[in-house]
């Protein structure tokens, strides 16, 4: 498991921010439940788990700005 500063990586970055509204507008018609908070945790526990520690160990470089 990594601990410290993620890789930033810029085309990434680029497309979180613009591929994702119209796709989950359509997934939140369709699968029920999508979207909601600790749907992770049903779906599949062990990555849920997996990607709780990884959120907690590393830090971006944008939250080096934020403090």
């Amino acid at each position: 498991m990594k601990i410290g500063m993620r890789t930033p990586s810029l085309t990434k970055s680029l497309r979180a921010r613009t591929t994702g509204r119209a796709t989950r507008a359509v997934k939140r018609a369709i699968i029920p439940g999508y979207g909601k908070k600790g749907m992770g945790w049903i779906k599949d526990p062990k990555r849920a788990a997996r990607n709780a520690v990884y959120r907690r160990t590393t830090f971006s470089v944008w939250d080096l700005f934020k403090k």
